[in-house]
């Protein structure tokens, strides 16, 4: 069943080509993202700056929703072209940082970055169902989250390469490549969109549209919240990373083998997930990923190698479901001309609450032992799972979309 639906996805001409403009431009966004806090080290030899590029790419996601209102007020294949074009130029600013005192160059083209990142996730989804029909939706976000994990365990190793024989700015080069890979893709999409309908209210209220209609929806609402506090309590368990691995004896580099074993288990999970949904339901699709996440907050608590490795693996096939099931179900139940705001306002509630979920779980790790913690956040996972586990099994549909 799995690779019937995935031949589905991929003999879509259009499919592809969204598929391979986000392996491309992931790959590069994935070498840039461990680069720039290398870059950043070696630079000022501090920790605290090096921390920081993350937060510039991350922050404005703050602003996601107002972002996003760009993908509704124009045509959305053009603008992905245009976006991604922009962002190859930006990145060859990059060429003059090398020293210090240039430093702000990065920082200010890593908002830029991060603000344009938040306009491409709201265009391609809101491009994705007129690309490969609503049927397809939960597949092609399985298959892209797939893709997405699949960069990150190997993008890192190679833009480190990259920058250990040209620097950073070699890395920035080919995160540039990437980008106008991305923009040729986009540009040979097929999809026949008309031109916005003009509107007369203004920027703030058009955006608070896509928050009432996420909110006013009991069935978005539910995945929204479910997703969002899901990744608070994933905020918290990721900051005793590096206690779980200290606690079964291991240096700080033994991390690395949990974060790629986790990284397998999305890939296959996102493989999986059009057929699963469609076999349990989007709900429960959800629920069961987030029950998944509590066993392996239980798993990591234990003081064995094999436990933690299970509980990696574990984590790393349940954390993507409601995150999947979430974009799926607004995807489906959005209107068009509202998608794009409605995609951008649910990425800034269901991402932002983990760099809360860090904040404070690295203030408790240093004074609870994270062997209570952990079993702590699995029971707050199952109440999270409990209301969509108990749900009707019904998927979300391609019916007539709320206003």
């Amino acid at each position: 069943m799995t690779s019937t639906t995935t031949g589905r996805v991929l003999a879509n001409r259009d499919a592809r080509l969204c598929l391979g403009a986000v392996l491309v431009s992931g790959f590069g966004s994935s070498a840039m993202w461990l680069v720039s806090g290398i870059w950043v080290k070696e630079l000022t030899g501090s920790d605290g700056l090096a921390a920081l590029c993350a937060f510039a790419l991350w922050a404005p996601t703050l602003i996601g929703p107002l972002l996003g209102t760009l993908a509704d007020r124009t045509r959305r294949g053009p603008l992905l072209v245009r976006t991604n074009l922009a962002l190859a130029a930006l990145l060859t600013a990059l060429l003059f940082v090398d020293t210090a005192g240039t430093l702000w160059i990065l920082f200010a083209a890593l908002l830029l970055y991060g603000a344009c990142g938040a306009v491409t996730d709201a265009a391609e989804a809101a491009l994705l169902p007129q690309a490969v029909g609503k049927e397809l939706t939960g597949d092609f976000n399985g298959l892209r989250m797939a893709a997405n994990e699949g960069m990150k365990l190997v993008a890192p190793l190679a833009g480190a390469g990259v920058h250990a024989v040209y620097g950073g700015a070699g890395v920035a080069l080919l995160d540039a490549a990437t980008f106008v890979l991305a923009a040729g893709m986009f540009a040979l999409l097929r999809v026949h969109e008309s031109a916005p309908a003009p509107v007369r209210s203004d920027w703030w209220a058009r955006t608070a549209e896509g928050t009432r209609h996420l909110w006013g929806n009991a069935r978005l609402r539910a995945l929204v919240v479910a997703a969002g506090l899901t990744m608070l309590t994933s905020g918290i368990s990721g900051a005793m990373l590096y206690a779980v691995v200290a606690g079964l004896g291991h240096s700080p580099a033994y991390a690395g083998v949990l974060y790629v074993v986790q990284g397998a288990g999305s890939v296959a999970l996102g493989i999986a997930s059009g057929p699963l949904m469609r076999r349990l339901g989007i709900r429960r699709f959800a629920g069961t990923g987030i029950a998944l996440t509590a066993l392996a907050a239980a798993l990591h608590a234990l003081p064995y190698d094999a436990a933690a490795l299970a509980g990696s693996l574990t984590n790393g096939i349940g954390l993507p479901c409601v995150l999947i099931a979430g974009m799926t179900a607004v995807q489906r139940e959005t209107r068009g001309a509202l998608l794009g705001r409605a995609a951008a306002t649910a990425n800034t509630l269901m991402f932002t609450p983990t760099a809360l979920g860090i904040a404070l779980g690295a203030a408790l790790v240093e004074t609870v032992h994270y062997g209570l913690l952990l079993p702590v956040l699995a029971g707050a996972r199952l109440l999270i799972a409990a209301p969509l586990l108990k749900s009707p099994s019904e998927a979300v549909t391609s019916q007539r979309p709320s206003a």
